[in-house]
Parts: structure tokens; C-alpha cells; sequence
């Protein structure tokens, strides 16, 4: 019997870590054009990027995007691509921008509302205290645009509401099939991490959807294990964790792919390649739209 084909998503850098918790993060487009080809080296065929300028610090421009696009293309010429719109304090226009002028594949799209915090039990006291508010004029403005450049929009769901918020905008034609949904669990804020909330999750999503498994911290790895015996796919990356599963730090995202890709072969899949993901998300590959 073949063994199911599972998507696996390398989170590369995100915006909030820095190199004091983790010296392996990447922050300049080589860097992370590098930890892409590693990643990609050890099973994954998806690459969710965010931009930083070289220092470190969120970069939400277009030509820092571009730098990366073309550092990315060049180690990695046929990879997914997948931008964030995510972020707190600039304009929707800055959020969209850059998928805009280079049209990736793929976007993550916040499809709701909600607390979004860091707790220390050692130090009692928050950090990155905030509302991360994306109101239903908001997703629909980022749809728009989305369709207008040919980009799938990855609905990212930190709550099972965020799932029922989706339902109107299919309805409005705003999103593509097929459906893509990442559930994002382990956010203060947003959904714990628990198996009985992964079950609930998958069975809300509209049929014929395409969902992954988007763990924060170290309890991901159990959520990885389980995904692909239903039907999902996975996500790993220095964004999500920086530890193994034997708690040791990971060196590159290369080093989280490859355990992910370990797990899904623990329970019978197979990493997809990056064809066979284009296949199962019916997503033909794209000349760069800057060419």
C-alpha cells in the first residue's frame, strides 16, 4: 500500500525570537535562503517566511522581500513559497504589499480576533502583551488582494471560532478551493496543545479541505506524530520551536524538518516532495512575477 504523501512547512525565523534565545535563528535573506535549502535537503516543501531587516529586527518592505524571494529562488528554484501578512502596528497595506509585487504561492492569513501573550510562571508577568485584531472587514480586504495576485491564502486558526469566521467569506467566493487551513495551537490566547483539540479541529473544516498542524513549543512534537494519521499535514520550523524531541537545541530548521519527517515516517507517511505537494495542493509552479 503507498503511504500517504504529508506536506511538511518549514517556519524559518519568524519575527518575535531573536539570536539571545536562539543563535541559529536566520535574519538576513542569505541566512534565510540557506535554512531553506536545509530544510527543503530534509523533507520539507513548503517555506513560511517572515522578513527581517539584517539586524534582526521585523522588516515588513517590498525589497526586503524581493532580496529574499531572489535568495530563496536561487538555492531552491521550485520550492512553495509562503509570506506572511501577520503583524501589529503598520497599515494593512504594509501587511499585503509585498504579496502584491511578487505574488508568492502561498500567504498565511490571521482569520480572527484575539489575546495574543507570552506568560513566564518563573517570572509572573506577561510579555508581548497585545489584541491581535483582524476584524471581518480586514481578512476580506487581505482576500481581495490575495486573489488578485493568484496567491493561496493559508488560513491560520488559533481558535475553533476562526474556523466558523471562514464560512461567509467562502460563501462571498473570496477563497480558492482548495481550502487551506493551519491550526495554530499553543499560543497564549489561542488553543492549547492537546490531541482531543487537534480531533475537534479537523472535523470542523469544510470537506475536501487541506489543513496542517502548527504547534508553538516543545509539546508540538506530540501533534506531529498524530497529524498525518488524519488526514493532515505538519509544520516545524525556529519560528514554532527550537528544541528536538530529546530537548537539545536545534542547530538549523534543518535539523526540526528532519525530525518531523522522522516522526511522519514513524506512522506510516512519507514527506511530499515539492511536486507532489504543487500536485496535492493543485498549485502549478509560477515564474517569479519580477522577471
Amino acid at each position: 500500500m503507498p503511504k500517504k504523501k504529508v506536506i511538511i512547512t518549514a517556519s524559518l525565523t519568524g519575527v518575535l525570537a531573536t539570536r539571545s534565545q536562539c543563535p541559529y535563528i536566520p535574519y538576513t535573506p542569505e541566512e534565510i535562503a540557506e535554512e531553506g535549502l536545509r530544510a527543503v535537503n530534509a523533507g520539507a516543501s513548503v517555506l513560511h517566511i517572515h522578513a527581517r531587516q539584517d539586524s534582526g529586527a521585523p522588516a515588513y518592505d517590498v525589497e526586503t522581500y524581493r532580496r529574499i524571494d531572489e535568495a530563496v529562488r536561487r538555492k531552491t528554484p521550485n520550492v512553495i513559497i509562503n509570506y506572511s501578512t501577520g503583524a501589529i502596528g503598520i497599515s494593512n497595506e504594509e501587511r499585503i504589499h509585498h504579496v502584491d509585487a511578487l505574488k508568492p504561492d502561498m500567504a498565511a492569513l490571521n482569520m480572527g480576533s484575539m489575546n495574543y501573550a507570552i506568560y513566564s510562571k518563573k517570572a509572573k508577568q506577561f510579555y508581548h502583551d497585545f489584541v491581535f485584531q483582524n476584524p471581518f472587514k480586514d481578512i476580506r480586504f487581505f482576500l481581495e488582494r490575495m486573489k488578485a495576485a493568484g496567491t493561496r491564502p493559508e488560513m491560520e486558526v488559533f481558535d475553533n471560532g476562526h474556523i466558523n469566521n471562514a464560512m461567509p467569506l467562502i460563501d462571498m467566493g473570496l477563497v480558492p478551493k482548495p481550502y487551506t487551513f493551519s491550526f495554530v495551537m499553543g499560543v497564549l490566547g489561542g488553543m492549547p496543545i492537546s490531541t482531543e483539540n487537534l480531533l475537534h479541529q479537523a472535523k470542523s473544516v469544510p470537506p475536501g479541505s487541506h489543513w496542517q498542524v502548527i504547534g508553538i513549543g516543545r509539546k508540538q512534537w506530540a501533534l506531529i506524530a498524530v497529524a498525518p494519521t488524519i488526514g493532515g499535514h505538519v509544520r516545524a520550523g525556529l519560528e514554532d520551536n527550537f528544541y528536538l524531541p530529546d530537548g537539545e537545541m536545534a542547530k538549523s530548521n534543518g535539523e526540526l524538518i528532519d525530525a518531523a519527517a522522522t516522526l511522519v515516517r514513524m506512522v506510516g507517511g512519507e514527506p511530499a516532495s515539492i511536486e507532489e505537494a504543487r500536485e496535492i495542493m493543485q498549485m502549478p509552479y509560477r515564474e517569479p512575477a519580477y522577471q
